[in-house]
């Protein structure tokens, strides 16, 4: 079914969630659930939709996920105001001109609360010189109308950019003390936390949770260094692991961007980290790093839905202290399974990153017995 905004209802919602997760956690005996609530209207940094062409009218939509039916979208209320501002003006520039619009099947939208925007048109052709012109043409119409906007086109085995393919993103982190600025670079095309002002409270959040933790963090799944980042003045050093190389390269960026230097980055999945720390596998990739060294006693884990393979909870259960973020708290209920065979929960956490939808995003922190 399709997101139906509206903030009168949000509240009771979000509610009903923080119900179901208590229900859901209570065999674990968790500490009373810090809930922290989105903005009921506008808090999607990220929007997809479909072109669809009719005669000479063209138009975005998006399908109901039950029905498969449909649907005309002319405004997005769940996502952020700058999307909002660009949808109608990108289709009244390029309307006109059949070589913009021509197999253009979807439009991509990527923004970020520091006000910047990437959109990403995709397209079932080539594009061509002639395409580049007329789309720099519509990128300078935009700016006109006050919208500082790259363009990117997309093809089969084609990017062609205009302007930039990230948005520099500027996060405020906040502790007891003070509030922190943090710079990340959010790539096109590449996973990045959608709810931008949920995100802020995830970091000071966990920020918060390992507030005296000794040692240093280890990090399975980082991403562009999200967490590591934010996590970095807790710690002596954190070392954290990802398999995308192009995440990896954002979060070498971050590091530099924001002047830390006890954040290392190692591009490996979970599970071939697993095998080196057990040496069952050596990598080319660990030349020069001794994992000996690291003093970690705590872990951090942002799986995706499917949880943590067998292999890593065991791995993770080896660590005093375990901060986990679920974005499926089927498969974090599964693996408490094994974990609270070692762990307590001392911190538990909702963070409603999709209002009006089933989906929840869940933090724990866990400290051995």
């Amino acid at each position: 079914m399709s997101t139906v905004v509206n903030p009168h209802t949000y509240q009771a919602q979000l509610d009903a969630k923080a119900r179901q997760l208590q229900d859901t956690f209570a065999p674990f005996n968790p500490p009373q659930l810090d809930v922290f609530a989105s903005e009921p209207e506008h808090y999607r940094m990220r929007a997809e939709f479909r072109v669809w062409h009719q005669e000479d009218d063209l138009y975005y939509i998006m399908f109901d996920q039950a029905t498969k039916q449909k649907y005309r979208v002319e405004q997005f209320p769940v996502a952020s105001p700058l999307i909002n501002q660009a949808m109608p003006l990108l289709l009244e520039a390029i309307k006109p001109d059949l070589v913009l619009r021509h197999k253009l099947f979807q439009v991509d939208f990527l923004s970020s609360l520091s006000g910047e925007l990437v959109i990403s048109m995709l397209y079932h052709r080539q594009l061509d010189d002639a395409w580049q012109q007329g789309m720099q043409t519509v990128r300078e119409q935009l700016q006109q109308q006050g919208i500082n906007a790259s363009i990117i086109g997309r093809a089969k085995k084609q990017k062609v950019v205009l302007g930039q393919d990230y948005v520099i993103e500027k996060l405020q982190v906040a502790t007891q003390a003070d509030t922190k600025e943090l710079i990340y670079q959010q790539v096109e095309n590449s996973f990045t936390q959608p709810n931008g002002r949920m995100n802020e409270k995830m970091l000071s959040w966990a920020l918060d949770a390992t507030q005296g933790a000794s040692g240093d963090l280890l990090e399975l799944y980082c991403g562009n260094g999200n967490f590591s980042l934010a996590l970095a003045p807790n710690f002596n050093r954190v070392l954290a692991t990802e398999i995308s190389s192009s995440s990896v390269k954002s979060a070498q960026y971050n590091i530099a961007a924001n002047h830390i230097d006890n954040v290392t980055i190692l591009r490996m999945s979970a599970e071939e980290f697993t095998q080196a720390m057990r040496g069952v596998r050596e990598f080319r990739r660990l030349q020069g790093i001794d994992l000996a060294r690291y003093e970690c006693n705590t872990i951090l884990v942002d799986p995706p839905r499917a949880g943590l393979d067998e292999e890593t909870v065991k791995l993770v259960q080896e660590y005093d202290n375990i901060l986990y973020i679920s974005c499926n708290p089927e498969t974090l209920r599964q693996n408490l399974d094994t974990l609270s065979q070692t762990h307590t929960i001392s911190r538990f956490a909702l963070f409603d990153q999709f209002p009006y939808t089933h989906h929840m995003e869940a933090g724990v922190y866990l400290k051995r017995r």
